[in-house]
């Protein structure tokens, strides 16, 4: 019996079953690795390089009241396509939804880079999200065509790494864009970077293609864009645009609501539905996905709030807060790769995410203990643990779904993890935010009585100015900022102690060493021992 590509070092099943070790990996597996990375790096980065340019934007092109939604198109459709392109490339093959999807990104970055108003910019942040979404749907599910299961955690670790590094890399790369060249330059140096992907995947990447001829489910398709989009358009603009009870987002998350559940009523009877319902029949699917959502909005919670309080109570610069939360990064980075490395050897996933997840709660609850005292070391070190715990927990998710996941399926289901870990992180950021702003509300309320800091917009969004407060009124910030980032994590912990519990769910099943797939799917594997 012939051995089957794995897309990673191959070998008879005599070799196998006499123990001898894999030949090397091929030229050609490092070089689609090398381009898958490069793919998700700049889908990831382009959530967050924005951030550090948009003042030089809207000083460029006006249009201040528009400036969040340069941030908001792209997270919007970014969202919505991960679970339409997994799908869709489960009917019409990898390779050619991996290529449309950079191509679709490429002409996103095109039309940002030569917007000459805000409305073009936010249109073609749009269209960016559309291609961004695609590619780390791909990417992921690539993953899963080109690696067994067993073998993919030698990889994942580092596609996990490149993921969780976007966040401080972003705004870094941003502001030297911003400094020394120009703001366009932020979406146009993905042509290049995008080109390459691009051409080392065409040569490369031979995934078979498979193309069943079925309808796509245009109206589930509809249905789930119209439904997320209400759901995180009220997530960002609840506490913000508008009062929470207001009938703008009470009327956004019934829509939500209610398309939410004709969307499920339609997969039921759809032929090839977006998210095919008899997935969650799987307990390794329903748990991780579930697994996902949570971990998700505890990482970007972090994420989103450390830097906030270390500018303003710590006194760190924007670059400088962005530097401070590498241990949380650097955590993932080293959890991801050893516990990927541990499943490669041992063929097992469930230990990893209870082990991390309990590390995530130390974390937190060194973090939620943090106050205006609290030294710089105490939180990277803090940050490094919850790092840690998320790094050994979030790419099993992954791996443990694409194992058990029908063939015809494995699109729809990683992705399926993906968007539910989106989910999760921007539903995470719209609670978490309204926790933070109503403990500085009431905490500068108890020190300054009557005060009108907190209704002062332009002052709470700059920490510059809040540190330039009168001494009285900067330490009454401080304590809130420091109260309520400190309320964050307090939150946070019982979501993550849920999934603490529902990792002992996770059902262990020894991962796979074989592929779904019966032919090669890197090229130049054949050398590598298949026969």
């Amino acid at each position: 019996m012939s051995a089957e590509a794995t897309g990673g070092p191959a070998v008879t099943d005599t070799a196998q079953a006499s123990g001898i070790e894999d030949p090397p990996a091929p030229r050609s597996l490092r070089l689609v690795m090398g381009a898958l990375m490069l793919c998700l790096l700049l889908a990831a980065l382009d959530q967050t390089i924005v951030a550090t340019a948009l003042p030089t934007i809207v000083g460029d092109l006006g249009g201040l009241d528009q400036i969040s939604w340069v941030v908001t198109a792209y997270l919007l459709s970014s969202t919505v396509s991960v679970p339409l392109f997994g799908k869709i490339s489960d009917l019409y093959g990898r390779k050619v939804m991996l290529q449309v999807t950079i191509a679709i990104f490429l002409l996103g970055s095109v039309l940002a880079g030569f917007a000459q108003s805000m409305l073009q910019l936010i249109l073609a942040r749009g269209v960016q999200g559309v291609g961004g979404g695609g590619i780390m749907a791909m990417t992921f599910t690539i993953l899963g065509d080109i690696l067994s299961p067993r073998e993919r955690g030698k990889y994942v670790g580092y596609f996990t790494g490149v993921f969780a590094s976007a966040s401080v890399i972003g705004p870094l790369v941003g502001g030297f864009f911003v400094d020394h060249v120009s703001w366009r330059w932020v979406f146009l140096i993905n042509l290049p970077l995008g080109a390459i992907a691009m051409v080392v995947a065409a040569r490369y990447l031979h995934i078979p293609k498979t193309v069943r001829r079925h309808s796509i489910d245009v109206l589930g398709a509809l249905l789930l864009t119209i439904s997320v989009t209400s759901v995180l358009l009220a997530s960002a603009w609840g506490g913000q645009e508008y009062a929470w009870g207001s009938p703008q987002i009470v009327g956004l998350f019934v829509v939500g609501l209610v398309l939410a559940l004709a969307f499920l009523l339609q997969e039921r009877r759809a032929q090839e539905p977006i998210l095919p319902l008899h997935l969650f029949r799987d307990r390794v699917f329903t748990v991780c996905v579930a697994l996902s959502a949570l971990l998700g909005s505890v990482m970007i919670g972090a994420s989103t709030f450390l830097p906030l309080f270390l500018q303003v109570v710590t006194g760190a610069s924007a670059t400088s807060s962005g530097l401070l939360l590498i241990p949380m990064m650097a955590g993932v980075v080293v959890g991801s790769n050893v516990c990927g490395r541990l499943v490669h050897h041992t063929g097992r996933y469930k230990a990893y995410p209870i082990i991390g997840i309990a590390l995530a709660i130390v974390g937190l609850v060194l973090l939620s203990t943090i106050e205006t005292t609290t030294t710089r070391l105490f939180i990277s070190v803090a940050m490094g643990i919850v790092g840690v715990g998320i790094g050994s927990s979030m790419p099993i998710m992954t791996i443990a779904v694409q194992n058990t996941a029908p063939a015809g399926d494995m699109g729809a289901a990683t992705s399926a993890v993906n968007f539910f870990r989106t989910l999760g992180s921007a539903l995470g950021v719209a609670v978490f935010g309204t926790v933070m702003s109503a403990r500085l509300a009431d905490t500068i309320e108890q020190r300054l009585p009557g005060t009108s800091l907190t209704t002062d917009d332009s002052l709470m969004s700059s920490p510059e100015a809040i540190r330039d407060l009168p001494a009285d009124e900067y330490a009454a910030v401080a304590d809130g900022i420091a109260s309520g980032v400190a309320m964050v994590f307090l939150v946070a912990l019982p979501l993550v102690v849920i999934a603490f519990a529902l990792a002992w769910l996770l059902k262990e099943v020894p991962l796979r060493d074989d592929l779904h797939i019966q032919a090669t799917s890197v090229e130049g594997l054949e050398e590598a021992g298949a026969v």
